[in-house]
Order: structure tokens, then sequence, then C-alpha cells
């Protein structure tokens, strides 16, 4: 089985329909949203009702801390962030922050957990930069493989029985094996706002059969996007950082 993992959409429908379509292209049997469909970007609305779509197509999708946002109307965030949560949030209908606020903070599929942040209490939205966070993840969870975005940065770590995971920086579009002994946590990186220098829209393929996952990269029109930020007078900033992947 081909599985495509997808974090960090922000509502930028640019990265999110080339991506979608780069999934198809390879044969992916099971789409997977990890969270943050919203935020910083221009679509909102474009994303939540292709999600709901999705998901009644048998996509799974959870809930990320600027969906949280929106939906509760919470406003504990960087100031480029708060006014674009009170922008997508004017701009959706009821319908569209009911089906935020109902999506879960985590998934558990067979051996794959898949969460926005970390297992280490999923609703604090903690960050795993490091092995230390990485090591806390992992010991939350049972799990042989966890899944997780938010840092907008790929990454592999790996974790032999009673040591400290391995930190493992994944090159694009090449695939990394699994390892049979080890348990693996993958950041899969940001399909609508990449921060690793590199632009272009970021997704994991999982190929269940060959025990792999390779981080796609994608390029796409974020000219079109930033052009969009900036006629919805969102924040200056969210537009160029899409241009230098920062």
């Amino acid at each position: 089985m081909r599985i495509a993992i997808l974090s960090d959409v922000h509502a930028n429908r640019e990265a999110f329909d080339v991506v979608l379509e780069a999934a198809r292209e390879r044969g992916t049997d099971q789409l997977v949203l990890l969270g943050d469909l919203v935020g910083y970007g221009p679509d909102p609305v474009y994303m939540v009702e292709k999600a709901a779509d999705l998901v009644d197509q048998g996509a799974l999708c959870i809930m990320g801390n600027h969906d949280e946002a929106v939906a509760l109307n919470r406003g504990d965030m960087t100031e480029n962030a708060r006014v674009a949560s009170r922008w997508t949030r004017e701009r959706l209908a009821p319908v569209h922050v009911d089906f935020l606020a109902r999506l879960p903070l985590s998934l558990q599929s067979e051996d794959r957990l898949y969460v926005h942040a970390s297992a280490e209490r999923p609703g604090k939205w903690l960050y795993i930069r490091d092995v230390d966070a990485a090591d806390r993840c992992l010991s939350s969870s049972k799990s042989r493989f966890i899944f997780c975005g938010h840092t907008h940065i790929p990454a592999l770590y790996y974790a032999l029985p009673g040591r400290r995971p391995i930190h493992f920086k994944p090159l694009d579009n090449v695939a990394v094996p699994f390892s049979i002994l080890s348990r693996h946590l993958v950041i899969v990186g940001a399909v609508g706002q990449p921060r690793d220098g590199n632009p272009a829209a970021c997704f994991a393929l999982v190929d269940t059969e060959r025990h792999e996952v390779s981080m796609i990269r994608v390029p796409y029109d974020h000219e079109e996007t930033a052009r969009k930020i900036a006629a919805f007078g969102l924040p200056a900033w969210l537009g160029m950082r899409l241009k230098i992947g920062r």
C-alpha cells in the first residue's frame, strides 16, 4: 500500500492541488491530512471543503493548531498567525468551522499513529526540533511509526529498543528504508509553507510493501499564492516566506 501524508497546507490552494495530483500519479492508496488545513493562506474555504470531500472518500484527517485556533476563536499565537486566523474565521461559514472543530487530535491506523505536533500531549502543540523532543514523542506511544508535521521541516528519527533516537535528514525524492528493528518518527514537512529553505511543496509517500518513505518535493506557483495573500491584505511576510521557503 502507498500512503500519501500531507501536513500544514495552510490554505495554499496552488500547493495543495499540485501535491494531490503528484500523489495520485504515484498510485496512492490512502491519503492522510495531518492538520493545519487553514491559517496563513488565502483559500481557507476551498481547503476545508476539499478536505471534507476527501474525508468522505476515505481520507484520514486530524486537527492542527491553526485549525483549532480558527474553530475555537483562539488568539494565543504570533501576530501574523493571529491576523490570519481572524481573517480566516470571518470567511468561513458555520459548516466549515464545525468541520474543523470536529477533527480528532490523532488517529491510529494499524501500526501507524498520525498526530499534528507530537504524541506527547497532542493538544499542547509541542514542536519536535531535536532528539530530546523526538524521544519524548516516541515514549508517549507504542506505535511502531509516528507521523507528524507542525515544524514545516522534514526529518526522520530512528529508535532502537532502549536507546535514544537518531536523527536523519532525508534527501528530496529519495526513498529511505525503514529498519525492521527500529521504531520511527517521521516529520513530513509542509505542503503550503515549507521552512527548510526549499519553496517546493513537500509531502511524505510511504510504501508499506517496500518498507520505505520518500519526501516528495513538488514545485508550484507560489507567486500566485503570494499575489492572493497581498490582494486580501494579509501580512506581507506570509507571501514572502513562500518564495524563500522560510
